[in-house]
């Protein structure tokens, strides 16, 4: 299990035996003239009421670890580690835990006008500079931005992060532009159904997950599981093992000290070069090269 799901499973334990109430707890990671950044640790469970909170700036958190369920006035989605949750000024929301406890996320958020300032430089058309659905999935396209948060706000790497906060605004608003609301369609009870898949994939990337199983974890055939799959999630069963593995490995990575080879093994990856092919496919870069951006060359 990756560090940053291992601080979250640590403060659930610790709210537990201690008796504490549920809560979500941000811890500052940097901020500038118009944007602010937090690492986001949520404890709240099944047990507790969801409560309807405000987005007072535009907001974008990269989900790290755990899901719950996000509603808001554009709809409402599962988010799962990886995906994007999007939120406009003034928007009324509210985030439930009916199938898990806790999650964690890297939150960004930004005044309005300069978030206004930002689409407008980059030749977004005044109709894409209000988000009109919940979420972006956990598309490749986001992956090296959701690493790169990930190591600056778990490890302490040396992150640009008002570069980061800028790619990644102007990324969400130009990918969240064609996304489609995936309520459609959904079978009676799906979203309870995916939550046990994931969290049987989130507990254990680096190892053998079939589709088979996967679906018996749902209680689903194959065939209605990898529907379902990709109408909650908004990937296919495959990609999500595939980045839940590489994010894993992208944050040892990050951690320095292990060697890639033992790396590439530990994440489910048989081959060393599959695993290179693979990483740079969804990184743009090797996972050495990646090593150094993110923490410095320990080799």
């Amino acid at each position: 299990m990756a560090e940053i799901a291992v601080e979250l499973a640590q403060a659930l334990a610790d709210r537990q035996s201690a008796g504490m109430s549920r809560q979500t707890k941000p811890r500052s990671v940097a901020r500038g003239d118009g944007w602010t950044v937090a690492d986001v640790i949520c404890t709240r469970g099944p047990q507790d009421r969801p409560y309807e909170e405000r987005h007072v700036e535009n907001a974008i958190a990269i989900v790290q670890a755990g899901s719950f369920e996000y509603r808001s006035p554009t709809g409402r989605e599962l988010m799962t580690a990886g995906s994007l949750l999007l939120g406009n000024p003034g928007d009324a929301f509210e985030c439930a835990h009916r199938h898990s406890e806790g999650d964690r996320c890297v939150s960004f958020w930004y005044a309005p006008d300069y978030f206004e300032r930002l689409a407008a430089d980059a030749g977004l058309a005044a109709g894409n500079r209000r988000f009109t659905v919940p979420r972006v999935p956990p598309f490749r396209e986001l992956s090296p931005i959701a690493a790169h948060a990930s190591a600056g706000a778990q490890w302490g790497a040396d992150v640009a992060w008002e570069e980061l906060a800028i790619t990644l605004a102007v990324r969400a608003m130009r990918i969240a532009s064609g996304v489609s609301p995936s309520r459609s369609g959904l079978p009676l009870n799906a979203e309870a159904r995916l939550a046990c898949a994931v969290r049987a994939i989130d507990g254990g990337a680096e190892t053998s997950l079939t589709l088979g199983a996967l679906a018996r974890e749902a209680g689903l055939s194959p065939y209605h599981f990898l529907r379902t799959f990709k109408l909650v999630v908004g990937v296919t069963p495959h990609q999500y093992v595939l980045r839940a593995r590489l994010r894993e490995a992208a944050s040892r990575l990050a951690a320095g000290g292990a060697r890639v080879v033992d790396v590439a093994f530990d994440s489910g990856f048989g081959d060393v070069s599959n695993f290179n092919h693979a990483f740079r496919a969804e990184f743009g870069m090797s996972p050495r090269a990646m090593r150094r951006a993110l923490k410095g060359s320990r080799e």
